[in-house]
């Protein structure tokens, strides 16, 4: 079999990853039965073991596997930087394994699970609920340590480092309630992102309490498309006293065109983002939002993952970081 992985030695032999590992590199730690069973897959596949697998037994690095999607947002810079920092502490070696929405999710995990990492931080917020709970499984199933890094999924009992983002949505949304507004805009994005769905939920939740229906708009994670948007939206006699979103990139674009058009902010309309990035400083007026505090999510999520890899005892896999608003000029 052409380019056969250890993946695949695994699944034909019904074992575990780590029993074909220990059969390659500590066969006498392999019942006599299970070895020979592996053996015969890994002529029969014609399996050639590389260098990383050949050594695993006695290599002086750990290497951390890092699942993604899209590298180039801003809060994803701000999460590579917590891990990494960390991971220099422990002299850890990261790869990077970016999973585009179009690509083979299963092969693309395949290939992951094969590179031998000794842990896995999952930062990938764009799956859909199946193909998450797929993944998770592909590597639980691998017996390979895993955290889910700035990603909540309740489906399964996965380590878990985040901030509660349907609280900090709620608290905001309550905030701009008791300043007297009621019609408050929710943007979030076309595209589905996890973490996004929970942000949608605090707020949705906080408006109906109030008595008052969601207004929410999906908007495009393209400033331009979101321009045309917002102008759009606004000369359309909107009434819009409040705007809250799930990106600072998209809030500040928002803010752009209500201060175009006219609009006084925050006196007429107040806007609010819900990460606290670099956009948040560099826009005029500059940004209020909620402090989602994702270098040290990155850094507290790579020290989690140390505790399973190095087996220590963990009092609570689920570790929600504590967050403020940040009260600036919007």
């Amino acid at each position: 079999m052409a380019n056969t992985t250890i993946y695949d030695v695994a699944g034909a032999a019904k074992v575990s990853l780590a029993t074909v590992s220990r059969v390659m590199n500590n066969p006498e730690k392999v019942n006599p039965e299970t070895r020979e069973k592996v053996l015969r897959v890994i002529k029969e596949l014609g399996y050639h073991p590389n260098a990383i697998a050949r050594g695993l037994a006695s290599r002086k690095s750990t290497t951390v596997g890092i699942v993604m999607a899209d590298v180039s947002r801003a809060a994803t810079a701000a999460l590579l930087g917590g891990i990494t920092d960390i991971a220099k502490k422990y002299d850890y070696a990261i790869k990077l394994f970016t999973m585009d929405p179009e690509d083979d999710i299963k092969e693309a995990m395949r290939k992951c699970v094969a590179e031998q990492v000794d842990g896995i931080l999952l930062l990938n917020d764009e799956l859909e609920l199946d193909d998450m709970g797929m993944v998770i499984d592909l590597i639980q199933d691998a017996q390979i340590p895993l955290v889910l890094c700035n990603t909540i999924y309740n489906e399964k009992d996965v380590p878990t480092v985040a901030i509660d983002y349907t609280k900090a949505t709620y608290d905001i949304t309550k905030k701009l309630l008791a300043e007297g507004k009621k019609y408050i805009y929710f943007a979030q994005t076309v595209h589905k992102y996890s973490i996004n769905q929970f942000k949608a939920e605090g707020y949705t939740k906080a408006m109906e309490e109030a008595g008052l229906d969601p207004l929410i708009l999906k908007s495009s994670g393209d400033v331009s498309s979101n321009s045309v948007q917002f102008r759009e939206f606004l000369e359309g006699g909107n009434k819009v006293e409040a705007f809250i979103s799930v990106r600072d990139s998209i809030a500040v674009s928002f803010m752009n065109q209500a201060i175009e058009l006219g609009f006084k902010v925050p006196e007429d309309i107040k806007v609010v983002g819900l990460q606290n990035t670099k956009y948040a400083l560099l826009s005029r007026p500059t940004l209020t939002c909620v402090d989602t505090p994702v270098y040290d999510i990155g850094a507290v999520s790579m020290r989690l993952l140390t505790k399973y890899m190095t087996h220590k005892d963990v009092a609570d896999n689920k570790v929600f970081l504590p967050y403020r608003i940040v009260e600036r000029q919007s």
